[in-house]
């Protein structure tokens, strides 16, 4: 049967299917090393779709392959034949919080599980690291553990109760119970000698569940890695939610850590006991990010209790610990900013190294009191093999997790590396896989851990629940080849960059590759900006990993048009280049980048779409226009001639178009007046602060005089070419960045700040000017310009009387993903005012939002966090100020909300009324 057929068959059992070269790109990846396109997607919407799906299967005699968050590091979530993404299964049917239980649908959403457990006073046990967005059914399949399962088990340990479609669909699950039962029942003593040794030994079929003495095929099922059947509904134990205490302790090396792991677990009552080393930690303050005060020592473990009487157990631990220095986390905010480099462990350690590190030998387990020893020999086997990683992982449960730096141009090495790792791994009675699964990464391997026998009792298992082999292909039996199927093995098309990628060494092959899958852009709740087109849509074509694996597939062959497929211009339509994946993504995946530069590729020597013209030329044609403003402005009130100059543009109907300034800020008489004369402070008059927002370039100045400075602004043009950059016009934004650079580097080299007042085009200042040239003067104008707040602390400026004053704050997304808002939120507070800050993007972003064809998105995106919180706030108290210093959101508020905001340069000038 033909992909089509498929298709046409799913379709009129009511699933939606696709054969899209779009949708078979989107499936072909994990979060693993592994590359396998699907024939089909499926997406069902009830449970009683997977039987369908299961049939069609089976008349068409091709395979089906489960698939939730797409998050599983193995290779467990790739697969010939049909994918089925789950996620749209995600309803939490029933808490009961009298027999603490929760039923769920298996795309469920870990966090929005917990979310509906909060109120009872429960939470669910487990907590992987990708909570925000693996899904119920997936931690079923791999049987996770996240950092908490010290204290609160595996998954497999919650599962109360499952309902299967076995991949023998005729067989009622009473039968699987006994098939499986009499598999066992044949070999009791061996199953009771090989399974089960310890609690991390996850690798192949967890036989245990199924003695006599303690069958239970739901927690047997847990860890089958969707070979088995396909999970309908589950429900799981909830356990009380506690207060907890974290305790942090340092060591001269990882290993020396792992050694103090068994006099840990002796003090008893250990909710988590997680271990990280020091190359993470300095990438995350590389990186800007927030790194609290750490103990002495080049590895830590993050030791956590909980409950009554924790507090009393503390000293028993630091005296047991042998650690150079011990420091309790004063607070939970603290804490949770240490488990949250702890959770982006993952994508951090891929780019920890001098180069791209991968997974694959992912999170190898061996007991406790053997782990040290097992990270000593681990090393020795990187440095014979030429190799390096980062380990961190689950220390008290002896699972190590780790990014190691192979090289896929050199024959072997994967696999000589791997196998020597099985081999070792066994003479210190070890799992392949600690919770992740095996996958196509190690099912190859299982004979160097289990024995003839072992491996006879999983066929066994896998003939009575999928007979005729359906669910899963190459993975725990019959697996595939471990080095089969390596994504990063795919030669990558070179082609002419218009960026310099300079952090990729100049490949946008490369820079693609930087997304590994680890899925943070696809949780359905963000704390940052990334992903917002997703948040608005759902769809993983519109999420940074979707369009990530879709660039990939374009520069690797699997899109026959390359950079000028229609599905790469399917994936990247809905990109808003907000660059909240810059900041956001633990790889440093820089979007907004990567379509700037497919763009300039696509379009190279052909018709661009209109808005790139007028849109991505704007700067251009308000500076031509900007003699007859006063003039254009009453012409735009005028319906009929606002229309067609919508219209030629290129702009939604539904959008109002902005005033000009007249006069511009650089011809306004309050700086004219200013003269010659040394300055203290020089205002950069971007674009739009000069065309559009010259009145918050006035309170700016008003504010800086009042401080007692002499402030100048910049007289001669110098434009970012933002718009030119956004729309892929790389050539022209390259000569006008290189003119800007040689305008601004004299005032930036004289030692006076210059301030720059536009969020977006001080951003592109600091990042995308660097990209754009190889000039020395570029990273010393980068470094030279300030935001306003900035500028603020740098010269310890005296601050308005803000107290009583509620602000609600919408830093620009580029803001915050370049320049950073920290400074803006200490400023604020010092002044006294209350500060509210508002998540995610306001959906507009320059030229995207006004462009024909996004205006749904737009909107959609400014629904998830600014028109709710601005409602709130403003329904809560009407004088709350709403502080939005990027054009972009003061436009949006303006159209959506009717709201006018401010920017920080008017509060701190008292202009509060506007």
């Amino acid at each position: 049967m033909s992909a089509q057929d498929l298709v046409a068959a799913l379709e009129r059992h009511g699933i939606a299917a696709s054969a899209s070269d779009l949708d078979r790109a989107l499936y072909s990846s994990d979060a693993s090393l592994y590359r396998v396109r699907p024939d089909v997607v499926a997406r069902p919407r009830h449970r009683d779709d997977l039987e369908a799906v299961l049939a069609v299967a089976a008349e068409a005699g091709t395979t089906v392959t489960a698939r939730g968050a797409g998050t599983s590091i193995a290779g467990n979530a790739v697969g010939p034949g049909i994918v089925v993404d789950l996620r749209a299964l995600d309803r939490v049917l029933e808490i009961d919080a009298d027999a603490r239980t929760a039923r769920v649908e298996p795309g469920i959403v870990h966090a929005s599980l917990q979310r509906a457990a909060a109120p009872h006073g429960l939470r669910y046990g487990p907590d992987p690291s990708t909570h925000t967005r693996c899904t119920i059914g997936g931690m079923v399949g791999n049987n996770a553990c996240g950092s908490r399962a010290l204290g609160y088990g595996r998954t497999a340990d919650t599962v109360v109760a499952a309902d299967v479609l076995w991949g023998d669909r005729s067989a009622t699950t009473a039968e699987v119970e006994q098939r499986l039962a009499d598999v066992v029942a044949a070999d009791l003593g061996h199953v009771r000698t090989s399974f089960g040794r310890f609690s991390r030994q996850v690798s192949g079929y967890s036989l245990e569940h199924l003695l006599p003495e303690r069958l239970s095929v739901p927690q047997f099922f847990a860890g089958s890695e969707g070979t088995l059947g396909l999970l309908r509904e589950v429900t799981v134990q909830l356990v009380a939610e506690e207060e907890r205490t974290l305790l942090v302790l340092g060591y001269p090396s990882m290993a020396e850590a792992a050694d103090a792991v068994p006099a840990l677990l002796a003090v008893g009552r250990l909710v988590a006991c997680e271990g990280l080393g020091r190359r993470i930690v300095d990438l995350v303050r590389a990186r800007g990010g927030a790194v609290p005060d750490l103990p002495r020592g080049e590895g830590w473990l993050f030791v956590e209790v909980a409950g009554p009487g924790r507090e009393a157990l503390l000293p028993g631990l630091v005296e047991a610990s042998g650690a150079l220095e011990s420091r309790v986390v004063p607070t939970a905010a603290e804490a949770a900013a240490i488990w949250r480099i702890r959770e982006d462990g993952a994508g951090l350690a891929a780019r920890s190294l001098a180069s791209p590190a991968y997974s694959g030998w992912e999170d190898a387990a061996v007991p406790p009191e053997r782990l040290g020893a097992w990270l000593r020999d681990f090393d020795a086997l990187l440095r014979e093999h030429g190799l390096d990683g980062v380990p961190y992982g689950h220390f008290g449960d002896g699972c190590v997790h780790v990014r190691i730096d192979f090289d896929f141009g050199k024959r072997g090495q994967f696999r000589g590396f791997l196998e020597a790792c099985a081999a070792t791994l066994r003479e210190h009675g070890g799992s392949l896989s600690g919770e992740h699964g095996d996958g196509r990464a190690r099912s190859e391997l299982l004979p160097t851990m289990y024995d003839e026998r072992s491996l006879a009792l999983f066929r066994a298992v896998k003939h009575a629940c999928d007979p005729d082999g359906l669910l899963n292909p190459g993975v725990l039996v019959d697996p595939a080849p471990l080095d089969a199927d390596l994504r990063p093995e795919r030669p990558v098309t070179s082609v002419r960059a218009g960026l310099r990628l300079a952090h990729d060494d100049g490949s946008l092959g490369a820079a693609v590759h930087r997304c590994t899958g680890v899925g943070k852009c696809v949780a359905p709740a963000t704390a940052g900006v990334m992903c917002p087109s997703y948040l608005a849509t759902r769809e993983e074509k519109d999420s940074t990993r979707g369009r990530s694996r879709v660039l990939q597939e374009a520069l690797t062959g699997g899109l026959e048009g390359g950079l000028d497929d229609p599905a790469v211009h399917e994936a990247l339509d809905l990109c808003l280049s907000c660059k909240g994946c810059a900041s956001d993504c633990p790889t440093g995946v820089d979007m907004a980048s990567y379509k700037s530069e497919a763009l300039h590729q696509a379009y190279a020597g052909k018709k661009r779409p209109r808005s790139h013209y007028a849109l991505g030329q704007l700067p251009r044609w308000v500076r031509y226009g900007g003699p007859f403003a006063k003039v254009g402005n009453q012409l735009m009130k005028r319906g009929p001639v606002a229309a067609a100059a919508k219209a030629a543009a290129g702009v939604d109907p539904r959008r109002s178009l902005p005033q000009l300034s007249s006069p511009t800020l650089r011809k306004s008489s309050e700086v004219s007046r200013l003269g010659a004369g040394v300055a203290d402070v020089w205002v950069w008059a971007d674009t739009f602060t000069d065309h559009f927002r010259a009145g918050q370039g006035q309170a700016a100045i008003e504010y800086l005089e009042n401080a007692g400075l002499r402030v100048r602004v910049i007289e001669e043009d110098a434009c970012c070419a933002l718009t030119w950059i956004t729309t892929g016009q790389l050539g022209a934004a390259r000569r006008i960045v290189a003119q800007t650079v040689a305008t601004l580097a004299p005032y930036v080299d004289s030692g006076v700040p210059v301030l720059g007042l536009e969020p977006s085009c001080l951003a592109s200042l600091r990042s995308d000017a660097t990209e754009l040239v190889d000039d020395p003067r570029a990273a010393r104008v980068a470094a030279g310009t300030v935001t306003l707040a900035e500028l603020v602390e740098r010269l310890d400026l005296p601050l308005p009387d803000l107290a009583g004053v509620s602000v609600v704050a919408q830093p620009h997304c580029h803001h915050h993903a370049v320049l950073g808002w920290a400074a803006d939120r200490r400023l604020l507070e010092r002044a006294g005012a209350t500060v509210s800050v508002v998540n995610g993007c306001c959906g507009l972003a320059g030229n995207w939002g006004v462009e024909k064809g996004h205006y749904e998105t737009s909107v959609a995106v400014a629904e998830t966090h600014l028109l709710p919180a601005v409602r709130t706030a403003l329904a809560a108290d009407p004088d709350t100020v709403v502080l939005a210093d990027g054009m972009s959101c003061a436009l949006q508020l303006d159209d959506l909300a009717g709201v006018r905001s401010l920017h920080l340069a008017e509060l701190l000038a008292g202009r509060l009324s506007g």
